[in-house]
């Protein structure tokens, strides 16, 4: 039995860092992100229907898709973002689905489903639990910002196109508290391995 965990968090909470300790540990990550990538590369169908709702003004000259364009869009507008949502994630969903049944099918005892938009997606019974990465909302802002270099005003619009990391922490199966030092984060994570019984894998 492979044990599915969802893995999410909010921007800039930490989630790439824990999600990095699952793979030192050679638990295999099917990460939402690369495959959100992957599924708009030319060539590919979302691609095209992505290029037909918001037209050409986001496509770079080789003809790929410019995601800071596209990005400014959608971040500010809610219609824009469930339009593109609509079109990516059936696409997203359906390779993850793959990956986590090829994973069960050669016996792994777990596999990560690394998903942002966790709850916002409602994806949650693709895992069997849940941990969110949380920091406090002025850790979340700080860090958005200087990882970014984003102003206070750009930071505050990404962190607002998502669900806020207090709501998913009351709803998700396990937290790790990520305001701390990495050493903090890691002691969190080896317990939790220890609990699902994943700790000498």
């Amino acid at each position: 039995m492979t044990l599915s965990i969802g893995l999410t968090g909010g921007i800039a909470s930490g989630k790439s860092t824990v999600s990095n300790m699952f793979k030192e540990t050679n638990i295999p990550v099917i990460d939402a992100d690369i495959i959100a990538r992957q599924v708009v590369e030319q060539g590919a169908p979302a691609y095209r229907l992505i290029a037909e709702a918001f037209g050409s003004g986001i496509l770079q000259e080789d003809g790929s898709i410019d995601r800071e364009k596209l990005g400014s869009i959608i971040f500010q507008n809610a219609n824009e973002r469930e339009k593109l949502n609509s079109i990516v994630h059936p696409a997203v969903r359906k390779e993850m689905l793959r990956q986590k049944e090829e994973a069960e099918a050669s016996g792994e005892a777990a596999v990560v489903l690394d998903i942002p938009l966790l709850f916002e997606s409602k994806l949650t019974h693709l895992a069997d639990v849940t941990l969110v990465v949380y920091v406090n909302p002025d850790v979340q802002l700080s860090r958005l910002m200087k990882r970014n270099g984003l102003s206070e005003e750009d930071a505050k619009w990404r962190i607002a196109s998502q669900l806020p990391l207090n709501e998913k922490k009351d709803q998700a199966d396990e937290v790790i508290d990520n305001n701390g030092t990495i050493e903090e984060t890691k002691k969190q994570f080896h317990t939790l391995l220890e609990k699902w019984n994943l700790a000498s894998k």
